[in-house]
């Protein structure tokens, strides 16, 4: 867009890209499904939001444009509002002959979401057999078009500005969203009446909406002076000063994890158990594929091996050996086994990479899952019917497993902070300085004198054991455990939480697990929005493909990698920098 002219082709191809997410959106039925959630009372749905969310995207994206170095970005004016407002009229002009094919045409035999009740729900009529389309067409393109023309206008507004504007719409979602979350908070400390007036049948009344609103605009408002405060608090150069400093923040976070349980009440804290129990698998998985930078899609596999030593070692319907060991005593051979199963996975890989090396891991992962459904192993395995009657984890005077979510969460947290310990105190020594040489150029590691073959062992040894204490943890929660329980799905979405949450960063893998696991749920766990459940893999795959695009190094970054990923922007911006330079000379010479 230059000189108050935009590129006509640019918006007609942004209003056709917006208006076909407005139809996918709608055909999979994640409108209709989603219509039933409000956001704001009786004002957005949640069905709504998920159709006309990537309007205003597409408003302010047609008027964008790269800046590289040495050259100005061109003024922003009334015809960004303008390109915007085309872009939501082309996409509202798309939906609306889908609207009108779909009520036309009995498409159900092919695409079942088609019905007459999504036409409805598009058209905001109250009658399913004779929706109201003219008017609801209408309606639909004069949003678009208003929401096309509000994503342009935000040109028109300082950085700072548009940041705030869009913290304040993402203050409503949020707060909508998590109202189990804080609902149960404020009923725990007995302020029921603040969740009647806050809330309504699981959305933000209009005027709690507007103070959040409000709220969120002003803290997104506040200048940010560089690191967050517990960071600040513990960057002080006395040694002792910092290590006081260290154990006071360690007992705080201590005590929120021992309150948060029956703060949270027992549905929040097995979704929380569940998390702490994936994040487990993704530290372990990080020191594989972020540290020393081996990929791994078998990682399912350490886990599996990990539970089923547990079972058969704990369970008395165990079909090859019966012991009946309580849960602490299978530790140390939980930790011994998956340290075999490390070196069997790790040692035949020793000279393989990249593709190679997933593809072999792969296979492992299921191989294994074949060995514990095959019949002829069912004699140690259980075959396709598992093993069950697995016991909880015995404390003396009572037993923990799944019935008490508190108490697994406990045992969680406790195995995540172990993870947690033993990733950054690797990371930060010999070993760790190893793997992060070899993921960077293993040829070059290796001339400089690195043990590759060791490097390479001891993180799968490491990820493995991490992995088949999660295992350990898993089979006694649930007391039972099935070969489907291990597909290959499980190590897809672990690494898809390392990734998204920043590959090589300890935080980064925490943020990506409660994201992912937490909010949306695992491949067959719940998470604290339901309503995704349908929809959860092709989240994942969203929000996989738009970090892959736009932010690569995840969502908390690890300083070197992002620094790795980056290498040729900053390359080329140094190179344009030092040309510029060196122009500014020979002119000034001449």
């Amino acid at each position: 867009m230059t000189n108050g002219v935009f590129d006509l082709r640019k918006v007609i191809r942004a209003g056709l890209i917006a208006g076909l997410v407005m139809i996918f959106t709608s055909a999979i039925g994640m409108v209709e499904d989603f219509d039933g959630r409000q956001i704001v009372d009786q004002l957005l749905s949640l069905g709504f939001l998920a159709l006309f969310w990537f309007v205003p995207r597409a408003g302010y994206s047609v008027g964008s444009e790269e800046v590289l170095e040495g050259m100005e970005a061109h003024d922003k004016s009334t015809t960004n509002v303008v390109a915007g407002a085309l872009v939501g009229l082309v996409a509202g002009l798309s939906l609306s002959v889908f609207v009108i094919i779909t009520n036309a045409l009995d498409l159900r035999d092919v695409f079942t979401r088609l019905s007459p009740k999504l036409v409805a729900v598009l058209t905001f009529s109250d009658n399913v057999a004779d929706p109201n389309l003219v008017t609801g067409i209408l309606i639909l393109i004069a949003i678009s078009v208003l929401l096309g023309a509000i994503g342009g206008a935000l040109h028109l507004v300082s950085d700072r500005l548009r940041k705030q504007i869009v913290w304040a719409v993402l203050g409503v979602v949020v707060a909508a969203l998590l109202e189990d979350v804080f609902a149960q908070i404020l009923r725990t400390f007995g302020l029921t009446s603040v969740v009647r007036s806050v809330y309504r049948n699981g959305a933000l009344r209009i005027a709690p909406a507007v103070v959040v609103s409000v709220a969120s605009f002003f803290i997104a408002g506040r200048k940010q002076r560089g690191g967050s405060a517990v960071r600040k608090y513990l960057a002080v150069a006395d040694p002792k000063e910092r290590t006081k400093r260290s154990v006071i923040v360690a007992a705080v976070a201590l005590a929120i994890i021992a309150v948060a349980p029956w703060v949270l009440g027992s549905l929040l804290s097995e979704i929380l158990a569940t998390t702490g129990i994936f994040l487990l698998m993704g530290l372990g998985l990080n020191i594989v594929v972020g540290f020393a930078g081996l990929l791994d899609l078998g990682y399912v596999a350490f886990f599996a091996v990990g539970a089923y030593t547990s079972a058969i070692l704990t369970s008395p319907l165990s079909p090859f050996w019966s012991p009946e060991w309580p849960w602490w005593y299978t530790l140390p051979i939980v930790v011994v086994v998956s340290m075999l199963a490390g070196l069997f996975v790790g040692t035949p890989v020793i000279r393989l990479r990249g593709d190679y090396l997933a593809i072999v891991t792969l296979g492992f992962g299921e191989i294994v899952r074949i060995v514990f459904l095959s019949d002829a192993a069912s004699g140690v395995f259980g075959g396709a019917g598992g093993i069950r009657n697995i016991p909880g984890i015995p404390l003396g005077f009572d037993t923990v497993s799944g019935s008490d979510p508190q108490y697994i969460m406990y045992f969680a947290a406790a195995l995540v902070i172990l993870a947690a310990w033993v990733s950054y105190a690797l990371l930060n020594s010999r070993v760790g300085r190893a793997w992060t040489a070899m993921r960077e150029d293993e040829s070059v590691a290796e001339v400089m004198g690195i043990n590759t073959v060791t490097a390479k062992l001891s993180a799968f040894i490491v990820g493995a054991v991490l992995a088949g204490l999660g295992g350990a943890l898993f089979s006694a929660k649930l007391g039972s455990i099935f070969p489907t329980s291990f597909e290959l799905l499980i190590s897809i979405v672990i690494l898809v939480v390392v990734i998204v949450g920043g590959m090589g960063n300890i935080v980064g893998v925490a943020a990506g697990a409660v994201v992912l696991i937490g909010v949306l749920g695992g491949p067959r766990q719940p998470g604290l929005l339901q309503e995704f459940g349908e929809f959860k893999l092709l989240i994942y795959g969203v929000i996989l493909i738009y970090m892959m695009l736009k932010r690569p190094e995840g969502l908390i970054p690890n300083v070197r990698r992002s620094r790795e990923l980056h290498h040729d922007e900053m390359s080329q911006d140094a190179w344009l920098k030092a040309q510029s330079e060196s122009d500014d000379t020979e002119g000034a010479t001449a």
